[in-house]
Protein backbone atom coordinates (compact mmCIF):
# COMPACT_ATOMS: atom_id res chain seq x y z
CA UNK A 1 0.00 0.00 0.00
CA UNK A 2 1.19 3.31 -0.96
CA UNK A 3 0.61 6.58 1.53
CA UNK A 4 1.02 9.84 0.87
CA UNK A 5 0.80 12.89 3.29
CA UNK A 6 0.29 16.15 3.09
CA UNK A 7 -1.04 19.40 5.06
CA UNK A 8 -4.67 20.53 4.00
CA UNK A 9 -4.20 23.18 1.60
CA UNK A 10 -6.48 25.82 0.46
CA UNK A 11 -7.32 25.72 -3.52
CA UNK A 12 -4.09 23.45 -4.32
CA UNK A 13 -1.90 23.02 -7.17
CA UNK A 14 -1.97 20.40 -9.90
CA UNK A 15 0.91 18.48 -8.00
CA UNK A 16 -0.66 17.65 -5.16
CA UNK A 17 -3.96 15.98 -6.40
CA UNK A 18 -1.51 14.33 -9.08
CA UNK A 19 0.56 12.92 -5.89
CA UNK A 20 -3.16 11.55 -4.08
CA UNK A 21 -4.13 9.89 -7.42
CA UNK A 22 -0.81 7.80 -7.26
CA UNK A 23 -1.60 7.06 -3.51
CA UNK A 24 -3.98 4.29 -2.30
CA UNK A 25 -4.69 6.07 0.66
CA UNK A 26 -3.90 10.00 1.39
CA UNK A 27 -3.47 11.96 4.92
CA UNK A 28 -4.22 15.27 5.69
CA UNK A 29 -1.79 16.55 8.43
CA UNK A 30 -4.37 19.09 10.12
CA UNK A 31 -2.73 18.17 13.90
CA UNK A 32 0.75 19.87 13.34
CA UNK A 33 1.23 23.77 13.74
CA UNK A 34 0.15 25.82 11.80
CA UNK A 35 2.80 27.52 9.60
CA UNK A 36 2.46 31.18 8.31
CA UNK A 37 3.44 32.53 4.31
CA UNK A 38 2.65 28.88 3.27
CA UNK A 39 -0.11 27.58 0.85
CA UNK A 40 -2.51 26.39 3.86
CA UNK A 41 -4.67 29.58 3.38
CA UNK A 42 -3.48 30.61 -0.06
CA UNK A 43 -3.15 29.90 -3.63
CA UNK A 44 -2.52 31.91 -7.07
CA UNK A 45 -5.19 32.14 -9.90
CA UNK A 46 -4.28 33.44 -13.85
CA UNK A 47 -5.94 36.90 -14.33
CA UNK A 48 -5.95 38.84 -17.28
CA UNK A 49 -2.22 40.11 -17.45
CA UNK A 50 -0.92 37.83 -14.85
CA UNK A 51 -1.92 36.29 -11.56
CA UNK A 52 -3.24 36.92 -8.07
CA UNK A 53 -2.83 35.19 -4.78
CA UNK A 54 -6.38 34.74 -2.85
CA UNK A 55 -5.93 34.32 0.78
CA UNK A 56 -8.32 33.82 3.97
CA UNK A 57 -6.86 36.12 6.17
CA UNK A 58 -6.59 33.64 9.89
CA UNK A 59 -6.32 34.87 13.08
CA UNK A 60 -3.03 33.98 13.71
CA UNK A 61 -0.31 36.24 14.97
CA UNK A 62 2.68 34.21 15.23
CA UNK A 63 1.60 32.07 18.05
CA UNK A 64 3.77 28.74 18.07
CA UNK A 65 2.12 25.41 18.54
CA UNK A 66 -1.69 25.93 16.91
CA UNK A 67 -2.37 23.39 15.77
CA UNK A 68 -3.71 23.75 11.72
CA UNK A 69 -7.02 22.12 12.71
CA UNK A 70 -7.69 24.97 15.67
CA UNK A 71 -6.50 28.08 13.40
CA UNK A 72 -10.28 30.19 12.95
CA UNK A 73 -10.27 32.51 10.02
CA UNK A 74 -10.85 36.43 10.43
CA UNK A 75 -13.86 37.08 9.07
CA UNK A 76 -13.36 41.06 10.06
CA UNK A 77 -12.51 41.37 6.47
CA UNK A 78 -14.59 40.77 4.04
CA UNK A 79 -12.14 38.10 2.09
CA UNK A 80 -15.20 35.46 0.69
CA UNK A 81 -16.46 38.20 -1.67
CA UNK A 82 -13.27 39.27 -2.59
CA UNK A 83 -12.33 35.58 -3.60
CA UNK A 84 -15.22 35.02 -5.45
CA UNK A 85 -15.32 38.46 -7.50
CA UNK A 86 -11.37 37.93 -8.83
CA UNK A 87 -12.71 34.00 -9.08
CA UNK A 88 -15.72 35.58 -11.62
CA UNK A 89 -13.75 37.85 -13.15
CA UNK A 90 -10.59 36.20 -14.18
CA UNK A 91 -13.18 32.91 -15.28
CA UNK A 92 -16.29 33.75 -16.45
CA UNK A 93 -15.34 33.61 -20.12
CA UNK A 94 -13.40 30.50 -19.36
CA UNK A 95 -14.70 27.14 -21.62
CA UNK A 96 -16.17 25.39 -18.21
CA UNK A 97 -16.55 27.79 -16.19
CA UNK A 98 -20.55 27.45 -15.86
CA UNK A 99 -20.14 23.84 -14.75
CA UNK A 100 -18.45 24.86 -11.56
CA UNK A 101 -19.58 28.50 -10.70
CA UNK A 102 -22.51 27.24 -8.91
CA UNK A 103 -20.63 25.99 -6.46
CA UNK A 104 -17.99 28.38 -5.65
CA UNK A 105 -20.33 31.19 -5.51
CA UNK A 106 -22.00 28.88 -2.78
CA UNK A 107 -18.72 28.40 -1.05
CA UNK A 108 -18.25 31.76 -0.59
CA UNK A 109 -22.07 32.54 0.62
CA UNK A 110 -21.14 30.91 3.83
CA UNK A 111 -19.12 32.17 7.00
CA UNK A 112 -16.48 29.56 7.29
CA UNK A 113 -15.36 29.74 11.32
CA UNK A 114 -12.28 27.70 10.60
CA UNK A 115 -9.84 27.33 8.11
CA UNK A 116 -9.54 23.51 8.00
CA UNK A 117 -13.05 23.48 7.52
CA UNK A 118 -13.60 25.74 4.97
CA UNK A 119 -10.33 24.28 3.59
CA UNK A 120 -11.83 20.71 3.37
CA UNK A 121 -15.28 21.84 2.17
CA UNK A 122 -13.35 23.06 -1.40
CA UNK A 123 -10.88 20.36 -1.20
CA UNK A 124 -13.41 17.82 -0.91
CA UNK A 125 -15.35 18.71 -4.01
CA UNK A 126 -12.39 19.21 -6.01
CA UNK A 127 -11.53 15.81 -5.24
CA UNK A 128 -15.14 14.41 -6.89
CA UNK A 129 -14.90 16.54 -9.46
CA UNK A 130 -11.54 15.57 -10.86
CA UNK A 131 -12.84 12.36 -9.83
CA UNK A 132 -10.16 10.84 -7.81
CA UNK A 133 -11.31 8.15 -5.84
CA UNK A 134 -8.25 7.83 -2.91
CA UNK A 135 -9.40 7.70 0.26
CA UNK A 136 -8.98 10.50 2.50
CA UNK A 137 -8.65 10.56 6.41
CA UNK A 138 -7.57 13.52 8.38
CA UNK A 139 -4.04 12.62 10.83
CA UNK A 140 -6.43 14.11 13.70
CA UNK A 141 -8.72 10.94 13.39
CA UNK A 142 -5.94 8.84 14.14
CA UNK A 143 -4.47 7.60 17.21
CA UNK A 144 -0.29 8.51 16.34
CA UNK A 145 1.62 10.60 18.13
CA UNK A 146 5.37 11.91 17.41
CA UNK A 147 6.50 15.57 15.85
CA UNK A 148 7.91 16.14 12.34
CA UNK A 149 9.10 13.13 10.53
CA UNK A 150 8.70 10.97 13.37
CA UNK A 151 4.77 11.87 12.98
CA UNK A 152 4.89 10.73 9.39
CA UNK A 153 6.94 7.26 10.08
CA UNK A 154 4.66 6.51 12.80
CA UNK A 155 1.69 7.35 10.97
CA UNK A 156 2.43 4.97 7.76
CA UNK A 157 3.59 2.51 10.17
CA UNK A 158 0.57 2.39 11.98
CA UNK A 159 -1.37 2.37 8.41
CA UNK A 160 1.00 -0.56 7.28
CA UNK A 161 2.40 0.96 4.89
CA UNK A 162 4.71 -0.41 2.14
CA UNK A 163 5.73 2.65 0.17
CA UNK A 164 5.87 6.34 1.06
CA UNK A 165 5.23 8.68 -1.60
CA UNK A 166 6.67 12.11 -0.10
CA UNK A 167 7.28 15.39 -1.99
CA UNK A 168 10.11 16.62 -3.38
CA UNK A 169 11.29 18.66 -0.39
CA UNK A 170 11.15 15.39 1.49
CA UNK A 171 14.69 14.78 0.56
CA UNK A 172 15.90 17.57 2.61
CA UNK A 173 14.74 16.17 6.05
CA UNK A 174 13.69 12.36 5.67
CA UNK A 175 16.02 10.09 7.52
CA UNK A 176 16.19 7.21 5.07
CA UNK A 177 17.57 4.43 7.29
CA UNK A 178 14.42 5.24 9.94
CA UNK A 179 12.62 4.13 6.62
CA UNK A 180 14.20 1.32 5.92
CA UNK A 181 14.45 0.08 9.76
CA UNK A 182 10.55 0.14 9.49
CA UNK A 183 10.72 -1.58 5.97
CA UNK A 184 8.89 0.78 4.48
CA UNK A 185 10.09 2.21 0.93
CA UNK A 186 10.39 6.11 -0.03
CA UNK A 187 9.67 7.71 -2.83
CA UNK A 188 9.92 11.64 -3.98
CA UNK A 189 7.24 12.87 -6.00
CA UNK A 190 8.37 15.11 -8.85
CA UNK A 191 6.12 16.71 -10.61
CA UNK A 192 5.70 17.64 -14.32
CA UNK A 193 4.29 20.03 -14.71
CA UNK A 194 1.54 19.68 -17.97
CA UNK A 195 0.71 22.78 -20.53
CA UNK A 196 -3.23 23.14 -21.17
CA UNK A 197 -4.98 25.82 -22.72
CA UNK A 198 -5.52 29.08 -21.22
CA UNK A 199 -7.12 32.28 -23.10
CA UNK A 200 -4.27 35.18 -22.05
CA UNK A 201 -0.65 34.71 -22.75
CA UNK A 202 1.71 32.70 -22.47
CA UNK A 203 1.09 29.78 -20.29
CA UNK A 204 1.11 30.09 -16.27
CA UNK A 205 2.11 27.00 -14.12
CA UNK A 206 1.91 26.33 -10.63
CA UNK A 207 -1.47 28.04 -10.46
CA UNK A 208 -4.53 26.69 -8.11
CA UNK A 209 -6.13 23.29 -9.81
CA UNK A 210 -9.27 25.50 -10.70
CA UNK A 211 -7.42 27.25 -13.69
CA UNK A 212 -7.20 23.82 -15.10
CA UNK A 213 -10.88 22.93 -14.19
CA UNK A 214 -12.19 25.77 -15.64
CA UNK A 215 -10.37 25.66 -19.08
CA UNK A 216 -10.55 22.56 -19.60
CA UNK A 217 -13.88 21.01 -17.63
CA UNK A 218 -13.88 16.76 -17.84
CA UNK A 219 -10.82 16.32 -19.41
CA UNK A 220 -8.84 17.93 -16.43
CA UNK A 221 -7.78 14.64 -14.49
CA UNK A 222 -6.02 13.68 -17.78
CA UNK A 223 -4.35 16.01 -18.04
CA UNK A 224 -3.14 16.32 -15.29
CA UNK A 225 -1.46 13.21 -15.12
CA UNK A 226 -0.53 13.13 -18.77
CA UNK A 227 3.04 13.45 -17.65
CA UNK A 228 3.40 9.85 -16.34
Amino acid sequence: MQVGIHQPLYLPWLGLFDRIYQCDLFILLDNVPYSKNYFLNRNKIRTKDSWIWLTIPVLFKGNTGILINDIKIDNRQDWRKKHWLSIYYSYRNSPHFNKYSEFFEGFYKKEWVYLAEATDCIFSYLLAELDIKTPIKMASSLDVRGKKEELILNICEHLKADNYLSGPDGRNYLHLDLWNEKHIKVQFHDYLHPQYPQPDGEFLSHLSVIDLLFNCGPESLNILISKK
